[in-house]
């Protein structure tokens, strides 16, 4: 009898709830809707039933404050807390391999030169400098220095569009786009961010560059501010550029058009080698590429005359749209430039950061350029007793047969390492750096200063292809360099310590 009577009252008020419902405005048209389109549907009704009751609840909802509520302490507090926290260091502490090379170091007391005195008072052997012709010890540039210095004064004090250049810079300017036959050439300030400006003033996110896996550092930080496309082609391999070539035309195939640019070095920094440029040039013409060359090292040594890798491999410069070079390197200056059309040279005033936004090249370091490159070109038989000192030098390093030479044989700056079998029949992999900084400290011993070659290690800018990391992962290298300014027999004598120490170390270590 209560389920019966249950059962009535409800539904008189199921019926009396329709009966109002229908009363509302609309409410046939709304039924009308829920018939048709969900008679056959069930469970969308059902989601949608969720949703509508979802929104219902969330707009009835009471309103709460996004804002964390501050908590007070007191003095004593906040400064227990003061006391207890400890910042994270800037840097990571020192290796045991970079606190030995700090202890190691050696401080040169004086000018550089052939021979230095350190300042413990030892005189050595300096094989480590690009001091290739032995221009700062060179009289008539530290005369014609002086000159400059007290009629210019120490600096330009203001970057090169504002106030910043000076007669002397363009005087610099014309004369090397004259000794390379370019139409026109800038000089930037410092050497190293010549081409990591170049390089972001050309080419924009988008834009392709496919460069050589060795690059210098400076070159990779180039391409990282470009913010460019970068695709990797393995080191000095040609046929391997022509796949990536090949490659990118395909993926590009139905794209809008891009800018392009190939971009390798005429004396690679890392490994000492050369590019073959005249394959280069002919890939770069087949895919309509635009060529970038860092001659950073090969300018002033490479060549008959030393205009570089271009002279060397019989290259017309033309075929070269921008030509990178240093003035701090064969020309013991300072600054770096870039030459090319006159086009490419006057976008560069407006629009490469390191032009723009940095102090002018000082007026004594641009002057003692010009006046190195007239020595150069006015003296081919220096660039022939540095080729022969060179060769005297290598000949001495590869009668040691534990090491294997990397940079080509007309590089005055020569780059060695240890060769592969004899580092893993030792199981020396872990320990090569530090058994080449030993080897450098034997030299040392012997009044021989050569060096290690450094790499920065900790980018964490990755190839976009690949996600393999930026910078050349080679084998740690020796570098030693000879000049003009050592006899025959001081380079035979440097070869031969290296040599010996290098027979030293290896031998001091557990087979």
């Amino acid at each position: 009898m209560d389920l019966q009577h249950a059962l009535s009252v409800l539904n008189s008020t199921i019926d009396e709830a329709s009966t109002q419902f229908r009363r509302v405005p609309g409410s046939a048209i709304l039924l009308r809707y829920i018939k048709n389109s969900y008679q056959n549907d069930p469970i969308r009704s059902v989601v949608e039933l969720c949703l509508f009751l979802f929104a219902v609840r969330y707009l009835l909802a009471p309103r709460y404050s996004t804002q964390q509520k501050s908590m007070d302490l007191t003095e004593e507090e906040i400064d227990e807390l003061v006391e207890e926290w400890t910042p994270e260091p800037l840097v990571a502490p020192p290796t045991e391999l970079e606190a030995i090379e700090e202890e190691r170091r050696p401080i040169i007391a004086g000018s550089t030169g052939p021979r230095v005195k350190l300042l413990n008072g030892k005189t050595v052997t300096n094989l480590a400098s690009h001091n290739y012709y032995n221009l700062v010890g060179n009289e008539m540039i530290k005369e014609r220095g002086v000159t400059i210095l007290r009629n210019y004064g120490v600096g330009a004090c203001g970057p090169p569009n504002f106030y910043g250049t000076q007669d002397v810079h363009m005087d610099t300017e014309k004369q090397i786009a004259k000794f390379l036959g370019v139409e026109a050439c800038i000089v930037y300030a410092q050497a190293f961010s010549t081409i990591s400006s170049v390089i972001p003033a050309f080419s924009k996110r988008g834009d392709i560059i496919v460069a050589d896996r060795a690059c210098n550092f400076s070159i990779q930080k180039g391409l990282q501010v470009s913010r460019s496309t970068v695709r990797w082609f393995n080191h000095n391999d040609v046929d391997d550029l022509e796949r990536v070539l090949a490659q990118v035309a395909k993926e590009q195939k139905r794209k809008h058009l891009t800018r392009r640019f190939i971009i390798t070095e005429g004396l690679f920094e890392n490994t000492g080698d050369c590019p073959n440029l005249p394959k280069i040039v002919e890939l770069k013409n087949r895919f309509k590429y635009r060529l970038i060359l860092d001659e950073t090292h090969s300018f002033g040594v490479l060549g008959r005359t030393g205009r570089g890798l271009t002279e060397q491999q019989n290259v017309d410069v033309s075929n070269v749209e921008m030509l990178i070079g240093s003035l701090s390197h064969a020309l013991c200056a300072g600054g770096g430039f870039c030459a090319g059309t006159l086009e490419v040279v006057e976008h560069q005033r407006i629009s490469s950061s390191a032009y723009v936004f940095s102090a002018a090249l000082p007026a004594m370091l641009s002057v003692s350029a010009a006046e190195a490159l007239k020595l150069i070109e006015g003296n081919p038989d220096m660039i022939v007793d540095l080729r022969e000192k060179t060769r005297a030098f290598r000949q001495q390093l590869e009668r040691c047969e534990h090491i294997e030479i990397t940079s080509a044989p007309e590089n005055p700056r020569c780059l060695f390492h240890l060769k592969r079998d004899i580092v893993a029949s030792k199981g020396l992999a872990d320990d090569e750096e530090r058994i080449l900084s030993d080897i450098v400290e034997e030299c040392m011993g012997s009044s021989v200063m050569i060096t290690r070659v450094k790499v920065v290690k900790d980018s964490s800018v990755t190839d976009f292809a690949s996600g393999r990391r930026f910078g050349w992962e080679g084998y740690p290298m020796l570098m030693a360099s000879v000049t003009i300014g050592h006899s025959k027999k001081d380079v035979e004598a440097g070869g031969s310590v290296i040599r010996k120490s290098v027979g030293k170390v290896l031998g001091r270590l557990k087979k």
